[in-house]
């Protein structure tokens, strides 16, 4: 859902006092001060298990029921409460804008003011990095009706909390388990709306499936300020195998979920492909080097070590 559907949900949850929540994985959402606010069910089986145990009736507006992204050993791959009704009141193929507005009208919920973001200024953090403290800079920092492309996975899980009462901004992800298609979906954005910032927020492992993006955004002098988390490793792949069960893994298997030996230069990467970079490792040097690129008019890329 997005622009005149959110509204319409915000009305209805207002006066219904039922709750919005949205899928973890969601191609485009209007979010910040000003929008709709939405909860988004968590990636993690067991934190969307805990979030959605207490909901005894879901209402399905363009969405499917909550499932697990993987079936993982002695876990369900349904997560909300056993006995929970789930009704579906539109799917995705059908007119989601014509759907609320009836249900609005059917609950006399449509001349309610919609429940709206407050936009709340937000101080950088500094000091020691931790993965909230990358949230905060972000949210300070984020320009009014920005674009976010959000691959940075493991890293970023709590970064759409943490922008929640940023400025207004449209947020971007995949549907799927595709790895990479952040570097390209930021091009694609920022083509499509080149008066808007784009900001791409990238895991290491995954920009490397498409590091030739980094080429086209040069060449083309988008305005993408492009943050690489340097974890030296695929880390969601890493989550992954250990939420398999699988507790020993040999040197082979680490091998193929590291990236290492050599370590990656991304400055150097991204010099060498015609676009601005530098390193930073603190959150202080983040909240520089994310205030530089986005007042540069052209791409820049900030590696962030972890």
């Amino acid at each position: 859902m997005r622009g005149r559907g959110l509204e319409l949900a915000g009305q209805i949850a207002t006066k219904t006092g039922c709750k919005l929540i949205c899928e973890h994985l969601n191609p485009r959402v209007e979010r910040g001060a000003g929008r709709v606010p939405l909860t988004r069910i968590p990636y993690v089986v067991d934190q969307a298990i805990e979030m959605l145990e207490d909901f005894q009736h879901l209402v399905l507006v363009g969405a499917k029921p909550p499932v697990a992204f993987f079936a993982y050993p002695n876990k369900p791959n349904v997560l909300v409460a056993e006995g929970a009704a789930i009704v579906q009141l539109v799917s995705v193929e059908q007119d989601i804008v014509s759907a609320l507005e009836s249900l609005a009208i059917e609950l006399n919920a449509h001349r309610t003011s919609p429940h709206l973001t407050p936009h709340k200024q937000i101080a950088p953090a500094r000091g020691k990095t931790t993965l909230d403290g990358i949230g905060a800079v972000i949210a300070s920092l984020l320009p009014e009706n920005a674009i976010v492309i959000d691959e940075s996975l493991t890293t970023g899980r709590t970064f759409w909390t943490h922008t929640a009462n940023a400025n207004p901004h449209d947020w971007l992800s995949s549907t799927g388990g595709s790895i990479g298609f952040g570097l390209p979906l930021a091009i694609g954005a920022s083509v499509g709306a080149p008066d808007r910032k784009v900001i791409a927020l990238e895991g290491d492992g995954s920009a490397m499936y498409t590091l030739q993006a980094l080429w086209t955004i040069a060449r083309e002098q988008l305005g993408i300020t492009i943050i690489i988390f340097a974890n030296r490793g695929y880390r969601i792949l890493q989550g992954e195998l250990a939420s398999l069960g699988s507790c020993k893994t040999g040197r082979r298997a680490i091998d193929m979920l590291t990236i290492d030996r050599p370590t990656l230069d991304w400055v150097a990467l991204a010099r060498g492909e015609g676009i601005d970079a530098h390193s930073a490792s603190s959150l202080d040097e983040l909240a520089r080097e994310l205030n530089h690129g986005l007042a540069s008019n052209g791409p820049y890329l900030i590696e962030f070590i972890i």
